[in-house]
C-alpha cells in the first residue's frame, strides 16, 4: 500500500497580490507600484512568472508620470498667469479667482 502523494499547487505565488496592484494602478498609482513589485518579488523567489504583476508596475508607473506631467502644465500654466498679471487676487474673465503672491 502506497501513501497518495499531496496533488501539486497551481497557485502563482504573489498573483493575487499583482491582480490587486493593477486595480490600484488606476486608483493610487504608488500604492500599486509598491503592491506590483511585491508580488513580482514573490513570483520570481518561487520561479514562475506573474503578467499581472509587470502590467501594475508598468501601469503605474505610468499613472504617476502622467501625473506629474499634468501637474508641472498647470503650475507652469499659473506662474505665467501670475508673472503676466503680477502680484495680488485677480478675477479672470471666466470668473476664477487667481492669487498671485
Amino acid at each position: 500500500m502506497t501513501a497518495a502523494l499531496p496533488a501539486p499547487s497551481t497557485s502563482v505565488p504573489g498573483k493575487t497580490l499583482g491582480i490587486v496592484g493593477v486595480v490600484l494602478a488606476f486608483l493610487a498609482p504608488p500604492l500599486g507600484l509598491i503592491l506590483s513589485i511585491v508580488a513580482k518579488v514573490q513570483s520570481k523567489g518561487a520561479g514562475v512568472k506573474n503578467t499581472p504583476a509587470t502590467a501594475g508596475i508598468v501601469l503605474s508607473i505610468l499613472f504617476i508620470v502622467g501625473f506629474i506631467v499634468v501637474m508641472v502644465t498647470v503650475g507652469c500654466t499659473l506662474f505665467s498667469q501670475c508673472a503676466s498679471y503680477g502680484p495680488g487676487v485677480h478675477e479672470l474673465d471666466n470668473g476664477t479667482i487667481l492669487t498671485c503672491g
